[in-house]
């Protein structure tokens, strides 16, 4: 960050850095086999919520929540993600959360590190509209002087100038940009499919609860997506769990092996309503439920 202040970006050259900053230190880069199978692993964690994610590089991925945000927002899912990533694998995220791919993407790329950021249509003015042209998705460097001379300089001078000039100045990758700057994208998140190891889902409540019954409601809900998502994949349940958090933040899981393979509802959701009589205690304030089988 202290380098990124001296106006150093990434894919710099050392030299062109270390002029900008010259109290730069250079550290030798993490073997790239743990990288990967960190990013395999974490992956893996993200196919527990949806199984439309699109790798965009080895450390950013694209991921389509539609239909699998039960009651939860996408701002609370994404701060349920993000810790855990940092629970479970020792290391922060970005997550930008939008209405798609670009936003997402240019939230992602605000302050870092370990931060959630949201860009959703009526926050572009305010967020995007301020930042030099030369931050903008897909916009080259050999682009920005030419803007520039256009006395574009800020994403939002480009927003507001008429989209034909635009496009006649720089053709298909002018309609592009002009687009992007006004927080348009259509494209869709393209996944390939992966059979995930495991399924998943939770919800961070609107509020504390401290009924057990109404818990007993949330967990069915919750198996019955896990169910679905089951069958439609062809797999097989052999262990459900259960982990509630309290209002204080402390994580409470237990998990049973299955006598035998299964994939309905019922059976399912009968252990894990065991496991949630064996968890819960009264007086507790639940604040997120999930379940997970595998």
């Amino acid at each position: 960050m202290l380098a990124k202040k001296c106006g150093v970006k990434t894919a710099e050259t050392i030299y062109s850095a270390k002029k900008k900053c010259p109290n730069l230190k250079v550290y030798p880069a993490c073997d790239y086999r743990i990288y990967k199978e960190y990013s395999k692993n974490l992956y893996k964690m993200l196919l527990e919520y949806t199984d439309k994610i699109e790798r965009f590089s080895i450390d950013e991925c694209f991921m389509d929540m539609t239909g699998y945000l039960l009651n939860s927002t996408l701002l609370e899912k994404a701060c349920e993600i993000s810790k855990r990533v940092k629970e479970t694998f020792g290391f922060t995220v970005n997550i930008g959360v939008a209405h798609n791919k670009l936003l997402a993407k240019m939230a992602s790329d605000f302050e870092k590190p370990d931060k959630v950021h949201t860009l959703f249509e009526n926050e572009i003015e305010e967020k995007m509209w301020c930042l030099p042209v030369s931050e903008l998705f897909m916009l080259g460097k050999k682009t920005v002087p030419k803007l520039a001379n256009m006395k574009i300089y800020t994403i939002g001078d480009l927003a507001k100038r008429d989209k034909e000039e635009i496009i006649k100045k720089f053709g298909k990758h002018g309609l592009m940009i002009w687009e992007y700057a006004n927080g348009i994208d259509k494209s869709e998140v393209i996944s390939v499919r992966e059979k995930p190891k495991s399924i998943g889902n939770s919800v961070t409540l609107p509020y504390n609860i401290k009924e057990k019954e109404k818990l007993e409601e949330i967990v069915l809900a919750l198996i019955e997506q896990v169910a679905y998502r089951l069958r439609k994949e062809g797999m097989l349940a052999n262990v459900v769990g259960v982990e509630l958090r309290t209002k204080d933040f402390k994580d409470i899981s237990h998990q049973k092996k299955l006598y035998t393979s299964v994939s309905n509802t019922k059976e399912i959701y009968s252990e894990a309503h065991k496991l949630l009589n064996e968890m819960f205690l009264q007086g507790m304030e639940i604040r997120l439920v999930r379940s997970k089988s595998r």
